[in-house]
């Protein structure tokens, strides 16, 4: 091989290189980050579980693809799996808005160049393919203007998975609870609660967990047991209400005979931190937790006469 052909392969294997140091470093970046990015949260994401398909020829996307528009469609939080080209969007009458950034996905495959063809003919043996990677770059239809009619209909939700105990505790308390969006939160000046819908959750139990650790916060405003909830995101008064809350939510998930299990994993560095300065700031977690669990367990006997009613309705329409 000739000097310059070297150099061209060798350019060519530095480009490759770092197209798969680029892919390698955005799955290792979602692994420290705690997401597994071949099990995707799809309970989170607004577009249906399903593999991503080019929308112009159908043609479904494979191998490291699937993962990078997976975790676009996440990220972006685009309602459906339907990708696409630039020239593609204008062939079908439509158009990439102005501003929108494309996601990069790769081609594979092999090739036999010219020169190795002449060279195997004359050396009469078999030529040698050469492998090659080349990027392009496609925009959801979420991204594009008319082309609404590739986006698809949302998959509709499931049915809910009622635990009618859980159910009529929750509604016992009079708590003003939103459904909708996908974020879960309770807000003091409000004085309301921000859940998704049931039926959203990777595994619906835990619309039950998050909604006691919800109301747990909820139980702290001042008109109840006058806690406090000022501490902003990150600061130690806000790692400690989180930790009652969190506590307190598995006190009551364990008097309703639901598994308690820790929603709020990334909090654990903080909790440890608090933990770490003040020997005795567990004790007063936890006596928090039960007079918050207390409080909203108080509302039960309430519940107990709705549970009844609520099995007799589910038994007459079985």
């Amino acid at each position: 091989m000739s000097e310059t052909g070297k150099q061209r392969s060798n350019g060519r294997g530095r480009d490759r290189g770092s197209l798969y140091q680029d892919v390698t470093d955005k799955i290792i970046a979602e692994l420290e980050a705690g997401r597994v990015p071949w099990v995707q949260p799809w309970g989170k994401v607004k577009a249906g579980l399903g593999l991503p398909k080019n929308a112009a020829t159908g043609r479904r996307y494979s191998g490291i693809n699937i993962l990078i528009l997976w975790g676009a469609v996440i990220e972006k939080g685009f309602a459906a799996q339907h990708w696409l080209t630039f020239r593609q969007a204008l062939d079908l009458s439509g158009n990439v808005r102005k501003g929108e950034r494309g996601t990069t996905v790769f081609y594979a495959d092999r090739f036999i160049p010219k020169a190795e063809i002449e060279r195997a003919a004359k050396d009469g043996d078999e030529p040698e393919a050469v492998p090659f990677l080349k990027r392009f770059t496609v925009f959801n239809v979420a991204q594009c203007d008319g082309l609404e009619r590739l986006q698809g209909e949302p998959e509709p939700l499931p049915a809910r998975e009622i635990v009618p105990q859980a159910e009529a505790l929750v509604a016992a308390t009079g708590a003003d609870i939103r459904i909708g969006g996908d974020r879960a939160f309770y807000a003091p000046n409000g004085d309301y609660i921000q859940l998704p819908p049931q039926p959203a959750f990777f595994e619906q139990i835990n619309f039950y967990r998050t909604c006691f650790h919800e109301l747990s916060h909820w139980s702290g405003a001042s008109h109840r047991l006058n806690r406090d909830l000022s501490g902003r995101f990150g600061s130690k008064s806000y790692g400690r209400e989180e930790l009652v809350a969190e506590m307190a939510s598995a006190f009551l998930c364990a008097s309703l005979a639901i598994v308690p299990t820790v929603r709020h994993a990334d909090y654990l560095a903080a909790w440890l931190a608090i933990l770490r300065e003040d020997n005795r700031a567990i004790f007063r977690a936890a006596s928090l937790a039960s007079k918050a669990a207390d409080f909203i367990l108080g509302f039960q006997q309430e519940a107990a006469s709705s549970v009844a009613s609520t099995v007799q309705v589910m038994e007459a329409s079985a």
